[in-house]
């Protein structure tokens, strides 16, 4: 299997756990139960799944106070396309 096909494999993966993430920390929030760690959902998007964060963030319309996802995460996922479009370039 070629690393392009298992890379899209891995970074549709990440983005989707990333986003199920961001979905049960928002709904444990809401039902005062035991959070997961933002430093959990800021590493599961600096892993590849920024996208999936970014989305759920505003889906769920949660941590989009926090500057730090606020700005955090676009601007790790806008490193990641450009990674990505170097790496799809130079193969």
């Amino acid at each position: 299997m070629p690393f392009s096909e298992i890379f899209f494999i891995y970074y549709i993966i990440i983005n989707i756990l990333t986003f199920i993430a961001f979905a049960v920390d928002k709904w444990k929030a809401v039902h005062g139960k035991w959070r997961i760690r933002e430093f959990t959902l800021i590493g599961l998007s600096i892993i590849g799944g920024a996208a999936g964060g970014l989305a759920g963030m505003y889906i769920f319309r949660h941590k989009t106070k926090k500057l730090y996802f606020k700005f955090g995460i676009p601007i790790i996922l806008i490193v990641q396309i450009i990674v990505i479009i170097y790496l799809n370039s130079s193969l």
